[in-house]
């Protein structure tokens, strides 16, 4: 499973402010566990929580997405990014580590304490376009400017379904390069995501990942899509949640749309691949709708390539 931890100066700038806010952090972690699980409004989540377990949680997830997404484009090279529902700017981050030459950056949060933080976090970086972000305490649906990245993160959870399509249309019309929603990795994250690539086709948007056609999506029933990403936990992290595993596994749900077209995939590993010395089986999504591949060990090139891809990795 693919691994990815915060950058050393956002690390850093995080510890400093929970150390400069010292609380009974087990117990607000846990409440804000709990209102993550139904989705509840973030107005009152503790931000010393969310700094402690949620952004290295958001930023591995994010940062595994715009993995994917580069694998497919790797031409895109943003130079202005929208973050909307920035909270503390995870996303931000996240995409000045995988595109370095983004040179404008606009974060969008309404709540004060997190634009806040948002606003302290970014001066530690060195990348231009952090250091000097523009932050806006406004609401997603009158953002304004347009980017050649947006991205909306952990956002769409506090919706309805029709306010979920309406704003997935409107930050469609401020994306002029590709936009990437990120929900988390349960039936209902995915059942958003699903119903914004609806909206998304039927304004003519091109699929750039996890999909790789535009056929009618083929998971039905309790199924759902998702993937996962593998964060070491801090100290402080592990304390927080009670934990004694120093690592954590993050489970994600995303959409990546853009305005030109890409050359897709074959098909996506959409599980963890389980191999043994008989051979690698994957289980797929592609053209065809989902299949099981067995790649068999005696096949050495294609066993050798199937045992270093990963849940999420494209297939052919």
């Amino acid at each position: 499973m693919s691994s990815h931890n915060l950058p050393q100066r956002l690390s850093d700038a995080v510890e400093a402010l929970l150390a400069a806010q010292p609380g009974v952090l087990r117990e607000e972690a846990t409440r804000l566990r709990e209102a993550y699980g139904r989705s509840a409004s973030s107005a009152n989540v503790s931000v010393v929580a969310y700094l402690a377990t949620r952004l290295p949680a958001t930023y591995a997830a994010i940062s595994r997405v715009f993995e994917l997404v580069a694998d497919v484009d790797p031409g895109f090279a943003p130079r202005s990014m929208l973050d909307i529902g920035a909270g503390p700017g995870t996303a931000s981050w996240a995409a000045a580590e995988r595109w370095p030459n983004l040179a404008q950056i606009a974060m969008v949060e309404h709540d004060g304490r997190f634009a806040d933080v948002a606003r302290d976090l970014a001066k530690a970086s060195t990348q231009p376009g952090l250091v000097n972000a523009q932050i806006d305490r406004s609401e997603m649906r009158s953002v304004v400017g347009k980017a050649e990245l947006v991205v909306a993160a952990y956002v769409f959870a506090e919706q309805t379904e029709a306010l979920s399509k309406e704003l997935a249309l409107k930050l469609w019309q401020v994306c002029e390069g590709t936009l990437i929603i990120v929900e988390p990795g349960t039936p209902e994250g995915f059942h958003r995501v699903r119903n914004a690539r609806d909206a998304l086709l039927g304004a003519g948007a091109f699929m750039v990942a996890p999909c790789t056609h535009v056929n009618e999506c083929p998971i039905m029933g309790t199924d759902w899509c998702h993937f996962k990403t593998r964060l070491q936990r801090s100290r402080r992290h592990m304390q927080a949640k009670g934990a004694d595993v120093p690592f954590e596994d993050e489970s994600f749900s995303f959409l990546a749309m853009s305005r030109r077209t890409a050359a897709l995939p074959d098909a996506r590993i959409i599980a963890p691949p389980i191999s043994n010395k008989i051979g690698t089986t994957l289980k797929l999504c592609g053209h065809g709708g989902i299949e099981e591949l067995h790649v068999a060990s005696r096949n050495r090139p294609a066993y050798k390539l199937s045992k270093k891809r990963n849940w999420g990795d494209s297939w052919g």
